[in-house]
């Protein structure tokens, strides 16, 4: 499941965003992959602990909470801190898979990663090429959105990032552990409960909304893992 959410930031929130974290210390992308992503991404980060970092990934976290629409496609149980990258002319990032784990910072437990997100900080007539290209079972998905919109996909899916030709991407990147795991579930539990959202706008709250919501907090307490 793909799904593009809009407006996660506002224009000024990416405005003072992108001040803060322009000015800051960006460092080889390579430092935060593995021997296998090493071989194929091209790009800078944030170091991970940067306090430039951590305070915007704060805001982006905060946004999200107040996203139901992110909380009905993610269902989070929890989440890496987001992390920023930025690609300029001839940098990119080549087909990968992300790592089925990682390790939350600062503490022991690990964080299986179930859905990805990229959040773009910058409009697409910023730059030329860099777009992020997903690729599953029903094709190959190119994605290149307004700032402060934000991609949600299965960490499972192949992607890359396009090389940039011109100009200069900036985004954040982060890891979801859903409640549920399983992504064909998680999209089943999407589509009701935006069926459920449409009818109660059009015909109020009924017996029969009622009754598929009770479907589907049922449906997510057989399949949640909390």
């Amino acid at each position: 499941m793909m799904l593009h959410i809009p407006n996660v930031l506002t224009r000024e929130q990416v405005r003072q965003m992108r001040a803060a974290i322009d000015a800051a210390g960006w460092v080889d992308g390579r430092a935060t992959v593995g021997a296998q992503g090493a071989l194929v991404k091209h790009n800078r980060q944030l170091p991970e602990d940067d306090p430039v970092a951590l305070e915007q990934g704060r805001v982006i976290l905060q946004a999200l909470a107040a996203n139901a629409q992110f909380f009905s496609a993610a269902l989070p149980a929890r989440q890496m801190p987001p992390l920023f990258n930025r690609y300029t002319a001839g940098e990119t990032y080549g087909l990968h898979v992300d790592g089925a784990v990682r390790r939350l910072p600062g503490a022991a437990p690990w964080l299986r990663t179930d859905v990805s997100s990229t959040l773009f900080l910058c409009d697409p007539e910023d730059y030329d090429g860099g777009e992020l290209v997903v690729v599953d079972t029903y094709g190959t998905h190119e994605v290149k959105l307004p700032a402060g919109d934000l991609i949600v996909y299965p960490s499972s899916s192949l992607h890359r990032v396009e090389p940039v030709t011109r100009g200069e991407r900036v985004c954040s990147f982060f890891w979801t552990q859903s409640m549920v795991r399983c992504d064909a579930q998680r999209g089943m539990l999407l589509e009701l409960d935006q069926a459920i959202q449409q009818l109660r706008t059009r015909l109020g709250e009924t017996e029969q909304t009622v009754a598929l919501t009770g479907h589907y907090h049922n449906l997510l307490r057989m399949w949640a893992e909390v």
